[in-house]
């Protein structure tokens, strides 16, 4: 099955660790829309798979977009493509966005799925990331969402924040699993280059990140989630059973997608392309009937990387009869040869012919893959 993905490059306020494509201004919101319709129209014959699974709206801040808008772009769609009635429809959301009637707009829609922007329910936190919500927004728009019938709910928590002790990280996982939030993706504060958070930093406005936190906060976020149930299916993902998030397990798992909108990426399994990241470029090129995108295709080296980063970051692991039969015998007789000293280390473990990075591994889980590479 495949899935779609809209980028919704539009915030009211930058945060400070952000380096995604986005503008906090909404001058071109109309245009744009109108853009992203059109795409759809040109990218109609892009999926060979017309059966649609999941629709994934990000940002940016979808949430900016009323209930109208995003049925409108959702009607587009279902004009080149089936929609599945049982599809996963993730918005993702900020929660200052998040009222009772902004609610009830998103589920008439046909959103089924929100992915809310928490980061903290602690306002240091958020303001030192300067996130356009508080502390109390924060456990309100859940409450909120709730009441509204939305089941399927998702929230994102940043951990490693010089404002966060241990003690208030656990508080933020207990407070998840009070909420009973069914999904929870849990993301180490990184300084991106060129972003607001690097320059603070590099002048000593605000305080670095420390790594020994961060490994502490990773150990603290694993005990809490699966001592309540929860699922560790993916690194920085954890769910309750049956709510694992159909649209990012599709990218894990090598499924074709569509990215409509300024700087989406595409991928139907023999090449990736991404459009340009400039609002004004897009819509004016789209207008122009024009696709502002650049592409490659993927050589068996390229795949081979994708699946063996992909797949070990995942409960399901590294299948190395698939690598065998997707990729030949060199190919697997070199992940066989790389992974010896990584399971010889305790940080691979191999059962029934796949590969699963080890629980204790998975902070450094980056440099290990790095050394699985060709």
């Amino acid at each position: 099955m495949a899935g779609i993905y809209l980028h919704i490059p539009f915030c009211r306020q930058a945060c400070h660790y952000c380096n995604f494509h986005f503008s906090t201004s909404l001058r071109l919101k109309k245009d744009l829309l109108i853009a992203l319709q059109h795409e759809i129209t040109l990218q109609q014959h892009y999926l060979p798979q017309k059966e649609i699974a999941t629709v994934y709206f990000g940002g940016g801040t979808p949430s900016l977009l009323s209930g109208t808008e995003i049925e409108g772009l959702l009607n587009q769609i279902q004009q080149y493509y089936t929609i599945l009635p049982d599809a996963e429809i993730t918005l993702e959301a900020n929660p200052d966005d998040l009222t009772p009637q902004k609610l009830t707009e998103l589920k008439q829609a046909g959103v089924n799925r929100l992915s809310i922007g928490i980061q903290s329910f602690f306002d240091a936190d958020l303001q030192y990331m300067n996130r356009a919500h508080n502390a109390t927004q924060a456990l309100q728009c859940i409450v909120a969402a709730q009441n509204t019938g939305f089941t399927n709910l998702s929230i994102d928590l940043i951990y490693a924040t010089p404002t966060l002790t241990p003690q208030q990280w656990l508080q933020n996982l207990q407070t998840a699993v009070h909420l009973h939030i069914p999904h929870v993706s849990a993301y180490c504060l990184t300084v991106e280059p060129k972003t607001a958070l690097q320059a603070y930093i590099q002048k000593g406005i605000k305080s670095n990140i420390d790594e020994e936190s961060a490994a502490l906060h990773f150990d603290l976020l694993r005990q809490t989630l699966l001592q309540n149930g929860y699922l560790h299916y993916e690194i920085s993902n954890f769910c309750l059973p049956g709510f694992v998030s159909r649209h990012n397990s599709s990218y894990w798992q090598q499924q074709p997608y569509l990215g409509i909108g300024p700087s989406a990426h595409s991928y139907n399994q023999t090449e990736r392309s991404w459009n340009i990241a400039n609002n004004a470029a897009y819509i004016k090129a789209i207008a122009q009937n024009k696709l502002p995108a650049q592409s490659e295709t993927l050589t068996p080296q390229n795949r081979f990387n994708e699946y063996v980063m992909t797949s070990l970051r995942t409960s399901w692991g590294c299948n190395l009869q698939a690598v065998q039969q997707q990729f030949g015998d060199i190919y697997y007789q070199h992940l066989l040869k790389q992974s010896r000293q990584y399971l010889a280390q305790q940080q691979l473990t191999l059962e029934n012919d796949v590969l699963y990075l080890h629980p204790d591994a998975q902070f450094v889980a980056d440099a290990i893959l790095a050394g699985l590479f060709v």
